[in-house]
């Protein structure tokens, strides 16, 4: 009987890991990148799963060619609320659809203003492509694709520059692109003992939106070695060291090149994991930017936060 009951614990402690690795990630990039929490939630087995995932972003520096110049006040802040919701098929494959609510206040010394309302709504498909679960080592590989579906008002896509701050550009302010875009990316999650590692990538393949804009693809990361804090029967609660960040190019208008719109963005931040029994995963991280290169004038990110809450039923 007792060592049925280290077996059960074992087993619960096994199954909390293996949660963990369904709390994806938050990417920086409110039109191109999703929240993936069923990038590895397959493992659970069949069934249905949802949740919530919020980043909240303060752009607040002006830069010009990557180097630092005198704001005159200018800000976006912008909060990204993704409601997601899914469903596993079985132990290897599930789908999951996206819909981000997104609220941005922006402006200057001069002028205020907000736009908000629902983004642009994406459907993935997730494929765990290889795993290896053991009491002590787990190791598992997914590759995820989907479609994101031109959902979100792109209206702001038409401002005038002139209407603007200098440093803020309609393609930073629509709540969405009024394109059909592709989705790919993949993720791996290993463990040894104590000791945790994430890391997913994600590449979105933008096309023509309204008014003849399109956003240029855009490659998302998010990653980094971490620990266990607690690791139990009930719950494990995880400090990861993450570096995130995304790298795109210049938006075109009419084909046209945008001159302030190419951008990479590098951020390093702890990120806490927490996990109750096999169906509860939740995380909490804040971004600093290490690394901040971008064309012509723009606002850029001075910190963001992040939070998600996935619960499989």
């Amino acid at each position: 009987m007792v060592l049925k009951k280290v077996m059960t614990v074992k087993t619960f402690i096994f199954v909390s890991v293996i949660s963990l690795a369904a709390v994806g990630p938050v990417f920086s990039c409110d039109l191109c990148a999703i929240y993936a929490a069923a990038q590895a939630q397959g493992q659970n087995g069949k069934g249905f799963f949802g949740g919530i995932a919020e980043q909240f972003t303060h752009f607040g520096t002006l830069q010009q060619e990557g180097h630092e110049i005198p704001n005159e006040g200018q800000y976006i802040d912008g909060s990204m609320t993704q409601v997601f919701a899914g469903y596993n098929f079985n132990n290897r494959i599930g789908v999951q659809l996206n819909v981000p609510l997104i609220y941005r206040a922006y402006g200057s010394d001069v002028m205020h203003d907000s736009t908000s309302g629902i983004g642009d709504l994406s459907l993935i498909g997730t494929f765990i492509a290889y795993e290896k679960l053991t009491e002590r080592f787990n190791l598992t590989w997914t590759v995820l694709g989907g479609v994101k579906f031109p959902t979100g008002d792109s209206a702001l896509l038409n401002t005038p520059d002139s209407d603007l701050p200098e440093g803020i550009g309609g393609h930073d302010l629509a709540l969405g692109s009024g394109s059909y875009d592709g989705l790919v990316g993949t993720g791996v999650f290993g463990r040894w003992k104590r000791f945790l590692f994430t890391a997913n990538l994600q590449y979105g393949i933008r096309t023509e939106g309204d008014f003849q804009h399109q956003y240029a693809n855009d490659l998302v990361w998010v990653g980094g070695p971490g620990a266990y804090l607690a690791l139990n029967h009930q719950f494990t609660l995880s400090l990861q060291a993450i570096v995130s960040g995304e790298t795109k190019g210049k938006d075109t208008f009419v084909g046209v090149p945008d001159e302030d719109s190419a951008e990479t963005l590098v951020y390093l931040g702890p990120q806490f994991n927490f996990t109750w029994g096999s169906q509860l995963s939740a995380q909490l991280g804040l971004d600093l930017p290490v690394s901040r290169d971008n064309s012509g004038i723009q606002v850029v990110p001075d910190y963001r936060v992040r939070a998600a809450v996935n619960w499989r039923f």
